[in-house]
């Protein structure tokens, strides 16, 4: 799904409770991750739920980035899903150059998460963020 086909299926709904079931149905769609790589090192800290995200480096030219992710919240499954379909199989700079919190406002869901769920969407972004950078300054 792209940002724009979520855009569309954001607008088309008009309640944001229809909009809170699509994210849970979204987060149905996770890719699923192995137990095993829920683990300290892929936790995300500042969440009120677990979440965790693992990165991995695609090779190819030019090498892309793959996420997987889960939580133990609904919700969060389906914030996780929207974050890593924007990001997924990107490279590094195509995803530190999208503007993930202006997408974020023409979805409006500042506006509608609890602030310890959006300080968690924020941390999320972040460390992919910092995954991107990381992996720029290796190809440098």
């Amino acid at each position: 799904m792209s940002a724009e086909e979520l855009l569309e299926d954001f607008e088309f709904l008009d309640s944001w409770e229809d909009r809170f079931r699509l994210i849970v149905e979204l987060g149905r769609e996770l890719e699923p991750m192995d137990l095993a790589d829920k683990n300290d090192e892929t936790r995300m800290y500042g969440c009120q739920s677990q979440v965790w995200i693992k990165s991995e480096l695609i090779p190819g030219d030019p090498p892309r980035l793959h996420f997987v992710g889960d939580s133990d919240a609904q919700i969060v499954k389906g914030l996780i899903f929207i974050v890593l379909d924007i990001y997924n199989d990107k490279t590094p700079q195509e995803i530190l150059d999208f503007d993930i919190r202006g997408f974020f406002e023409q979805l409006e869901l500042a506006k509608h998460l609890t602030p310890s769920r959006a300080n968690g969407l924020n941390n999320m972004v972040e460390t992919i963020r910092r995954t991107a950078e990381k992996y720029l300054e290796i190809e440098d």
